[in-house]
């Protein structure tokens, strides 16, 4: 099965996660500048959010998908003021015709003070467990 995951991360913690999905399915994880030009079974897409949007660039780099070559997304990302980031990112990807899982992954975030340390150990265990089973089904 071929994996690839792609992330945007303002503050590191997409990419954080991003590392956690890569040790799992033993894929290098890359940030949305790098092009996806292969077709693969499963993208994982995280990104966190700003202001409570997900950042302009996973809009911009799901318009270089085509969704003929990419079987079924999974998304992922962490947000400290908004529960889950994972409802704005479902709508891009399906407003473009993907196939988007129904299972996804949501933890907090860290914004200053305001769930401080996240990711943290937990949460990253929970990842690591949730890509484990997206990868075996």
């Amino acid at each position: 099965m071929k994996t690839a995951i792609r992330y945007y991360s303002k503050f590191g913690h997409s990419a954080q996660m991003a590392e956690v999905i890569g040790e799992v399915a033993g894929v290098k994880p890359e940030s949305v500048d790098t092009p996806l030009t292969e077709e693969v079974d499963i993208l994982f897409i995280g990104a966190g959010l700003f202001l409570g949007k997900v950042n302009g660039r996973i809009k911009e780099f799901a318009r270089t998908l085509d969704p003929k070559k990419v079987k079924r997304v999974v998304l992922f990302g962490s947000s400290a003021l908004i529960d889950t980031t994972v409802a704005q990112m479902r709508k891009i990807f399906e407003e473009l015709g993907f196939k988007v899982s129904e299972y996804a992954f949501s933890c907090r975030g860290e914004m200053g003070p305001i769930h401080s340390g996240h990711p943290d150990a937990n949460d990253l265990k929970a990842l690591r467990e949730f890509a484990k089973t997206i990868i075996n089904e």
